[in-house]
């Protein structure tokens, strides 16, 4: 009966092990639960730093654009308010304007219709939506290939590399991208949560009708954090290739947004002030 039982022991760990580890399994699941991910995500306030560099030729930066936002939700929806410039607090003048704005939004919101409400929050939640729908797309576009482990953030990892699927046809426009992009993700292996992404370009992608052109060998890095215990939201995202914005001649950017100062949303929560920074 031991032999026997070892045996069945045996034949169900086999049975079980190609599912917990078939990395496409793997990547659908994390779909699955980004979704939840996404629905507590929407409860936070944060501060998003960004600094887009334009480099000369010989890596030398031409030009150099860095400002702070911060994001938080009015009347259901989020509003977005410029704090800072170069790290430095807006001159008054502009923060007068930028306190300005924020108080008529504030009276127009409040001022609006049931209806009117429940069509801005409503257009707000279709953009989310699509982009869910979208990533949705990602097991059947891609070839996946379970490439090693780490441990990130104390988390145990999956690596999953991912290379566009031969004949894959896009079902919309924007999972159209996928043909064109490369690359590996980390998930978490206690909860399915992708806590790293990092994709090249291996092919020139436009959005937007030509207002932006990323081309070839660009490179993507996200990099997620768990807060309160609860949610995985972006820490870091870098960019560095050469794009091309509007009709402008090409360039090599390098990008760089951190998100800061997460806190849970409330109906009493307050819009941070520069000084709060």
């Amino acid at each position: 009966m031991a032999v026997m039982r070892t045996v069945l022991l045996a034949v169900l760990l086999a049975a079980s092990l190609p599912a917990a580890e078939d990395p496409k399994q793997i990547v659908a699941r994390a779909l699955q639960f980004h979704e939840k991910n996404d629905a507590l995500a929407r409860n936070y306030t944060f501060l998003q730093r960004t600094e887009i560099r334009a480099l000369d030729g010989s890596g030398k930066v031409k030009h150099n654009d860095c400002k702070t936002h911060d994001i938080t939700l009015l009347e259901g929806s989020p509003y977005r308010r410029l704090v800072a410039r170069d790290d430095k607090p807006l001159p008054p003048k502009e923060e007068q304007q930028q306190q300005a704005d924020l108080q008529r939004s504030i009276e127009a919101r409040k001022k609006e219709t049931p209806e009117q409400r429940q069509q801005r929050i409503a257009e707000w939640e279709r953009r989310r939506k699509t982009q869910e729908e979208e990533l949705k797309e990602v097991p059947e576009a891609y070839d996946f290939r379970l490439v090693g482990e780490d441990t990130i953030e104390g988390e145990p990892t999956w690596i999953i590399e991912g290379t566009p699927r031969p004949g894959y046809k896009p079902k919309s426009k924007q999972a159209g991208y996928y043909k064109k992009l490369k690359g590996r993700i980390w998930i978490t292996k206690s909860d399915y949560m992708p806590v790293k992404i990092e994709a090249e370009t291996i092919d020139t992608i436009s959005m937007g009708a030509f207002v932006i052109r990323f081309q070839k060998g660009a490179h993507f890095i996200v990099e997620n954090t768990r807060i309160n215990g609860e949610v995985w939201l972006p820490r870091h995202i870098w960019f560095t290739g050469d794009a091309r914005f509007l009709l402008l001649k090409g360039m090599k950017v390098n990008t760089d947004i951190a998100f800061t100062n997460y806190k849970k949303f409330t109906a009493e929560s307050r819009i941070v002030s520069t000084a709060a920074q």
